[in-house]
């Protein structure tokens, strides 16, 4: 559709539609071997191949229900999910073109050497897996995420089945069970031997754990802030800044962001502090909501498991991941709000 001239265009919608059913993690897992893809086969560098994509999962994970942040925050408030959601696709979209299209311009010149994992040796096409393969064990995980999350909804079932579903329904046992199906789909049907796959697994151990590793301390740093009460305190001393109730919902976010690392803990924190102020102000709750959003994206940095993800997988040192992914998402966040602003000034 975009062809070979709009890939970045093709990136940044892939990214928009898959990160509004899925969390940012598991879309940000699902779509790498993407990037890497189109990098091979373009030849350009990796980084400006995967920010208009990333940038997309990014503003529908702040912005947008039903992802737990958005929808949490406008259950506080009291927004109405139905505008939060639409007033958040027109924040979204001018924010993406100009974080994940106009900013990824700046970082051609970032040029880096992916790890050996990603890279796929030519083949010929008669050693390829059959199309229907191909998609069906790509988007094995998403469909039964799916399938798990319909059955309660489409019909009865007993507390005990609903108690299996859940086990099912879990993502580590969805992606257990896919790496069991594509174990039998992509390696025994295609003709591959029981310890050539094994080879493939000992070597995605070693290149992904150190991944894994870093993602967790990172992960175990903000839940140290978090649950030690630091992001209570930095609110406290930021609440009483005079200035519109839009910006101050966002700037609270934002410190509470930067200080602690968690997006969904800043969004949260912040609006459970602004909300007597949407009560006293009148301001739009269904945009305050778009706010803290944007807030809660800011500066992402080293206490933040994103930014390790980003800089592992793409093989990147720590200045180039600040120059690449933290810059992203602080264009994000200040875009957001410029938008939320303008909405502001047109609806009220």
């Amino acid at each position: 559709w975009f062809g070979k001239k709009y890939f970045h265009w093709a990136m940044m919608v892939t990214g928009f539609v898959v990160g509004i059913p899925l969390f940012y993690n598991v879309g940000f897992v699902l779509l790498v071997p993407l990037v890497f893809s189109v990098t091979y086969r373009t030849g350009l560098p990796a980084v400006y191949t995967a920010l208009p994509m990333l940038a997309a999962l990014s503003v529908t994970h702040g912005f947008l229900p039903p992802h737990p942040a958005p929808a949490a925050i406008s259950i506080q408030l009291q927004a109405n999910l139905g505008q939060v959601l639409l007033y958040g696709i027109l924040v979204a979209i001018p924010t993406v073109l100009v974080a994940g299209i106009l900013f990824a311009k700046t970082v051609r010149n970032i040029h880096t050497k992916p790890l050996a994992i990603f890279q796929t040796a030519t083949k010929a096409h008669s050693n390829l897996p059959g199309g229907f393969n191909s998609f069906f064990s790509a988007l094995l995980p998403a469909l039964l995420l799916i399938v798990m999350t319909a059955i309660p909804l489409l019909m009865t079932v007993s507390a005990q089945a609903r108690t299996v579903l859940a086990f099912a329904g879990d993502p580590m046992i969805i992606l257990l069970a896919s790496l069991l199906l594509v174990t039998f789909t992509l390696g025994v049907v295609s003709g591959y031997s029981v310890p050539t796959i094994m080879d493939w697994y000992s070597i995605a151990v070693k290149d992904i754990a150190p991944i894994i590793l870093i993602v967790a301390g990172a992960g175990a740093l903000k839940q140290i802030l978090t649950d030690s009460g630091v992001s209570n305190v930095i609110a406290a001393q930021v609440q009483h800044i005079p200035v519109h109730a839009l910006a101050l919902g966002w700037l609270l976010a934002a410190v509470i962001r930067v200080c602690v690392g968690s997006a969904t803990v800043a969004g949260l924190t912040a609006a459970g502090i602004i909300a007597p102020i949407v009560v006293s102000t009148g301001v739009n709750a269904n945009l305050m909501v778009l706010a803290i959003g944007a807030g809660s994206l800011m500066f992402s940095h080293v206490n933040d498991s994103g930014f390790w993800m980003f800089k592992e997988y793409f093989n990147l040192t720590l200045k180039e991941t600040f120059r690449s992914w933290t810059l992203m998402e602080t264009v994000v966040s200040v875009m957001g709000l410029i938008c939320v602003l303008l909405l502001n000034t047109l609806i009220s």
